[in-house]
Order: structure tokens, then C-alpha cells, then sequence
């Protein structure tokens, strides 16, 4: 799977930013300090970095200079908030910072965090008095929405100038987003920012050392390689619950609204869904566990921590105080009983649809869609002999019998935006598609080479069949991608795939920790009480231990997978995939492995890609793409946006009218009723590259038959 996940880190704490190389943040009043459970986990990742992985990279100064790096721009990426003394400050740590880590040693990166936590509350709490100042939309002035490429503010004055103007854009967007207007609506907007901008300043008081540590710990392992991660029991757990696409819980999403945990959607099969008791928008006050345990007051909780209490093993009973949606906080809430149960999260797994396509030949034609948006499998329900466990692999399969059942001429797999997971899986599905065979070749530390094996007879479709890729789909996509190519088992439609071409394995921290330090730990009570039920106590490093190879020897690293049938896409190579990571891995290739081909594609290739592009000077989604494209392209230059009211409200409507426009262009090609200006945006379920990778799959059926 993909290494990247978007950490919301909005931070408390004011420090004082001293000139000494190490501080002492235990003596920082209000700083987030290092656990001594973080400081040991620090040395263990170090030397598993060091002496383990594929790269084995000494942590030198080198190294030290990507980790700082790495730190800053994922604080403050787009330079709105640290200041030039700031970064000054921070340069005595430029060369040692990945050292210390071996001993343990995190006041470094946790004081750059601490300074970061200050400026942010104190652009934070600028912005929100800014709010009630008297604006003029009359001035020719301009907001920048990021200074990336730019200097740090060199003084506050600079930084109040560009809030000054984020306020200002924040109302302008408010104004534009207000239908009816009368009396009130100034006030009601600025009611609406002022309420934005104390929940950011809540949730970011809420920050704490585990947070922090996340963050500094992707900062070094992204220094040495960009899909090893070191995940914190929380991140963890949901990371191993996303691979088997199950959690064990009540079955629903929850958000924080207002300082009280909320449901904001219900899972279809879960206890709340079964139990009718409570709906979306309830407020979620307090929690207990079993008949007799004491509730605890969750408000103004932080998110993980309301989450880690509700969750628990299936079979459990938890209690809850409701207040139901659309009643005041006073209200008297009522207490719901549930059972905690195994839930699959449906909307995940591969899931089917039927398209009927009218071939060049004027037949039509019935494609089978399969969309599968990861590859998952339940590794716990599996190694207990579940036999009922959860995998892509079974669904797809089940899938496949049902459109043979439907009379489908051809299957469209859909791995678009599909990053990755379980490797076997990825062995496992291939075998769907082809007689027994090497899938992959995979490279590990010690430079030995395996072949994994597809060893079961037999194949679930032997039909015509098309796989769709995109710049997004990585990893086990890659590698189901790549084989049906090498075997010419079906045609490739899409874009370059990620690139992305190296093994992770998953190590329980605790497995590494030695039993002195843990003892230790225990003896000081460096347990985390916000850790989730079931997760791993020490947390979990995905650390990358080999390589993979196609058949023929290629390696997906960097390069990917090349479609044989090719759309244009807006997500360039350069920043976006493998080859944007200044620490992946180079391409390289080592002998094939001994397969046999099923057929030779390349004529029927060609001749499908001709007709596609035929049909592709007549399409109007075709266009509406490759300006989308160059919109994308000259968006990606725009460094300003205009903050006269008459100036935006032009671009505004001017983006609309265009996108009106459009929207009829796509309707009225369809014999559908038009948009009219006033009423909303009629829904848009047409899927272009979908719909024409179809086409394609019917020129295929024509041209196989041929």
C-alpha cells in the first residue's frame, strides 16, 4: 500500500526558542516532550534501518540533512507559518539529527516541533481576531495560497500580511457560497470562520507527544526510503484493519462536531445498523464498558482517543450516552447497549457492474466491470482457519461466476487509484487469469531471487479481458498489471501506473524491543493509555526488504507499468509516483523467469490503440480531458489569487458558466435533460476513460475474432 498518509497535526504548546543545540524539554513549560516507549523505539528503527532493510543506509550527516528536510516541509510545507529566525535556529541540527536518533536521543526534532506548535496557535489566534476587522473588497490585493517556492516570513509583520489575506479569501469564498443574502449574512459568515477557526485551534491544543513522534518518525524513515514506515499503535492497528478490510466495532464512522464525537455514517451489516437505535448526527457523550463499567465524559476528546474507547474485540459489550440529533447538549441522554461484531467494510471490496457496448460491427456487446479499489485479505480470520475469511481473491472470484451467469463477452478489470496490499493476493488473482505460472520475481537483502507461483490449474475466465490503470494504481496493482501483459493474457488501457516495486514486511515492534528495555518501560508505566484494544503495544514498522521483478525480468521500480492502449493524464511523472521520491529506488532488470506466453498482443495491440485514437478526435469528453489537463498544468503555475470582490466573482463565474457549459455539452450528447442556470448540478455518473476502455474490449472481441 501506499506508504503516504495525511497526518491532520495541529499542535499546542508555547516554548521558548533557545540558541542551545539540545534543549531540555522536560524544563520547556507547555512542550510536547519524548516518552521514554518513544526514545527506545527511536534507537530500535535506527539500527533496523541501519543493519535490516534492503538499502542499509548509515544514518551520517547525509541522511541527517534529508531528515531535517523532511521535518520542516511537513510542518510547514507551504511556508505559512515559521518564520526565517525560526528555520535560522534550527540549522545546528542540520547534520546530526539522524545520529541521535541511534541513542535515543528526540529533543531535537520535538523542540522544531514545539516552535512549529506556537507559530501555528499564534497564526491561528491572529487569524481569529482578524475576523471581526472591517474589510474593504475594493483593493487590488491578492492571497497566496502557498509560499512553497518563496522565502520564510522574515518578520511577524510578514506574517500577519499574508493571514490578513487568508481571512479575507476565507470570507470572499463564504460570500460566493451564500445564496439567499439579507441582513444577517455578514454576521452569520464570520460566526461560520470564527467557528472554524477556534475548532483548529482546539484540535491543535489537543496535539500530543504521539502525534509529534508519528510525524519525526516518517521524517527518517521517508529520509531513507519512501515506502518504510513506522506506524504508532493507532496508526497500526488501522493500517493491519485496512489490509483485511474488516475492524471489529459498532460499525460507524465517527467525526468530531462541535468538541462531541458524532456519527456520520452508518455501516451497512453492523450493530448499529442492525440495533435501529441510534442515527446519523448523534452526539456521543459518554462511554462504558460492559453491563457494569463505569462511563466515561468523552467531550472535547480527541477523535482517536473517543474511538479507541468505543472500539473493542467482537462479542464485547459497550455502553453509550446519546444525545440524540437535533436536541441540545442539556438535553437528558439515553443509554444504548450494543455487541461489538467483525465488520467488512463493503464499499472496498471488489464489487461488479454490467455495461452493454455497441461494437463497429453494430453488435452490441455485454463487458463485465470489476472494480477492485485495494487488494486486501484478513490475515488474522485466515490464520485461524476462518474459513469464511475475507480476500479480494474470493470476491473477485464469486464476481466472475455471476457475470459468466450474465452472459458477459468480455471482463474490464478496474485498478484505477488502486494502491496496493496484499502481495499473495496479487499471486492469488493473477491466478484467476492464467493455467499455473510465475508471477513475479522478488529480490531480498541478500540478493536471492524468488518466484512466486501461480500452482493452481485451471483459470475463473478465459474470455477477453482489459485491465485499467492509472498513475495511482502501485504495488500488488503493478504486479497483476504486469503479468497479465508479460503472459499477452489481455490489453493494458490507461496511463503509466506508480512505479512502485519494492516489498514491505510488517514487524511487530514488540518482536524487536529486547525484554530488558520492555521491562523497563513497564516498571515506569510508559504505556500509553489511549492505546486502541488489540493494537500492537510498541507499534509496527513496514520495513522494505526486497524488490520486485516481472517475468521477464523488469523491475516495476520507477518505471511501472506502460498501458497498450494510452489515455492522457495530468498527473506527470515528475510529481507524482515513485520517480518524484528523491529517495526510491532506481530501475534496474535480472534474468526472466521461464513462462509461457498465452498469446502475442502486440498486432491486436496496435490496432486498438489506432481506433482509439480515431475515436478520440470525435469525443467530447476527449477534449473536455485535454483541457483539463492544461488547466491543471497552468493551475499547478498560479501562485495568487485575487481579493477584489469584483475581480473574484468574475473568475468565479466565469469557472462556472464554463463548467455549465460542459456539463450540457455531456448531457445533451446523451439525450438528456439540460442543466438550467439556478438549479443544481444534476448528477454526473459518466465515467469516460471507463466507457471507452469498454469500446476498446468490443474492437478487441472483433479483432480476436478476426
Amino acid at each position: 500500500m501506499f506508504k503516504k498518509l495525511i497526518f491532520t497535526l495541529f499542535v499546542i504548546s508555547i516554548v521558548s526558542c533557545g540558541s542551545k543545540p539540545r534543549v531540555n524539554l522536560t524544563e520547556v513549560e507547555g512542550g510536547l516532550k519524548p516518552s521514554a516507549q518513544h526514545e527506545v523505539i527511536a534507537k530500535e528503527v535506527a539500527g533496523l534501518l541501519e543493519s535490516t532493510s534492503y538499502k542499509k543506509v548509515q544514518l551520517n550527516d547525509s541522511i541527517s540533512k534529508i531528515v531535517f528536510d523532511n521535518l520542516i516541509k511537513t510542518l510547514d510545507q507551504g511556508k505559512n507559518y515559521l518564520l526565517q529566525s525560526d528555520i535560522d535556529e534550527f540549522q545546528q541540527y542540520r547534520n546530526t539529527i539522524a545520529q541521535d536518533f541511534r541513542n535515543g536521543d528526540l529533543s531535537a526534532p520535538f523542540h522544531i516541533f514545539n516552535v512549529y506548535s506556537k507559530r501555528y496557535l499564534e497564526r491561528m489566534q491572529y487569524a481569529l481576531k482578524q475576523v471581526d476587522v472591517k474589510q474593504d473588497f475594493t483593493l487590488d490585493e491578492y492571497f497566496l495560497p502557498s509560499r512553497e517556492k518563496l522565502g520564510w516570513f522574515k518578520n511577524t509583520a510578514e506574517a500577519d500580511t499574508q493571514w490578513k489575506h487568508r481571512v479575507k479569501y476565507d470570507l470572499l469564498n463564504l460570500e460566493m457560497t451564500t445564496a439567499k443574502k439579507t441582513d444577517s449574512t455578514e454576521t452569520k459568515q464570520k460566526e461560520t470562520l470564527r467557528k472554524r477557526y477556534n475548532n483548529l485551534i482546539s484540535q491543535g491544543k489537543k496535539t500530543n507527544s504521539n502525534d509529534a513522534f508519528q510525524l519525526i518518525m516518517t521524517a527518517l524513515t521517508d529520509a531513507v526510503d519512501p515506502h518504510t514506515s513506522y506506524f504508532n499503535p493507532s496508526f497500526a492497528q488501522a493500517f493491519n484493519e485496512g489490509m483485511a478490510n474488516t475492524f471489529e466495532g459498532i460499525g460507524a464512522r465517527l467525526t468530531i462536531d462541535n468538541e462531541m464525537v458524532t456519527i456520520s455514517e452508518i455501516i451497512p451489516g453492523g450493530p448499529i445498523f442492525k440495533d435501529k437505535s441510534l442515527a446519523i448526527d448523534d452526539k456521543i457523550v459518554g462511554v462504558a464498558q460492559g453491563k457494569d463499567g463505569e462511563f466515561e465524559d468523552i467531550i472535547g476528546w480527541r477523535l482517536d482517543a473517543a474511538v479507541a474507547k468505543i472500539k473493542g474485540p467482537a462479542g464485547t459489550l459497550v455502553r453509550l450516552k446519546i444525545i440524540p440529533a437535533g436536541q441540545p447538549i442539556g438535553a437528558h441522554p439515553k443509554i444504548v447497549s450494543l455487541t461489538r461484531e467483525r465488520i467488512v467494510v463493503a464499499e472496498e471490496s471488489a464489487k461488479k457492474e454490467i455495461l452493454n457496448v455497441k461494437g463497429t460491427d453494430g453488435k452490441t456487446y455485454r463487458v463485465g466491470v470489476i472494480n477492485i479499489p485495494k487488494f486486501y485479505m484478513d490475515f488474522e480470520a485466515y490464520r485461524k482457519r476462518d474459513p469464511n475469511y475475507k480476500s479480494t481473491t474470493r470476491d473477485v472470484r464469486l464476481l466472475l461466476d455471476t457475470l459468466k451467469q450474465e452472459k458477459v463477452d468480455a471482463v474490464l478489470i478496474d485498478l484505477r487509484f488502486n494502491g496496493g496490499g496484499s502481495l499473495p493476493e496479487a499471486i492469488d488473482l493473477t491466478g484467476l487469469f492464467i493455467d499455473k505460472g510465475p508471477v513475479v520475481q522478488v529480490r531480498d537483502v541478500r540478493n536471492s531471487i524468488d518466484v512466486e507461483e501461480d500452482r493452481n490449474a485451471g483459470v475463473s475466465w478465459d474470455g477477453p479481458l482489459g485491465v485499467m490503470i492509472n498513475r495511482f494504481s502501485a504495488s500488488a496493482s503493478e504486479i497483476f498489471a504486469g503479468a497479465i501483459q508479460d503472459y499477452g493474457r489481455g490489453v493494458i488501457l490507461g496511463s503509466q501506473s506508480y512505479g512502485k516495486g519494492t516489498v514491505q514486511s510488517a514487524v511487530d515492534m514488540s518482536r524487536v524491543i529486547s525484554p530488558t528495555s520492555k521491562l523497563l518501560l513497564k516498571a515506569q508505566q510508559e504505556k500509553d493509555p489511549d492505546t486502541p484494544n488489540g493494537a500492537p503495544e510498541y507499534g509496527q514498522i513496514n520495513i522494505t526488504l526486497g524488490k520486485f521483478y516481472r517475468v521477464n525480468g523488469s523491475s516495476t521500480q520507477h518505471k511501472g507499468v506502460s498501458p497498450d492502449v494510452t489515455f492522457p493524464t495530468q498527473y506527470s511523472a515528475e510529481k507524482f509516483g515513485e520517480s518524484s521520491e528523491p529517495s526510491a529506488l532506481p530501475w534496474d532488470q535480472i534474468k526472466s523467469s521461464t513462462y509461457k506466453k498465452v498469446a502475442d498482443l502486440t498486432p491486436i495491440n496496435k490496432k486498438l490503440e489506432q481506433e482509439h485514437e480515431a475515436r478520440m478526435k470525435n469525443s467530447t469528453e476527449y477534449k473536455f480531458l485535454l483541457e483539463d489537463i492544461a488547466s491543471f498544468e497552468k493551475r499547478d503555475e498560479e501562485t495568487k489569487i485575487p481579493l477584489q470582490l469584483d475581480k473574484f466573482k468574475k473568475e468565479r463565474d466565469d469557472n462556472q458558466k464554463k463548467n455549465r457549459d460542459r456539463v450540457n455539452a455531456l448531457l445533451k450528447q446523451r439525450g438528456l435533460p439540460l442543466w438550467e442556470e439556478g438549479k443544481p448540478q444534476p448528477k454526473m455518473e459518466f465515467d469516460f476513460v471507463q466507457d471507452e476502455s469498454a469500446k476498446v474490449m468490443t474492437d478487441f472481441i472483433i479483432q480476436e475474432k478476426k
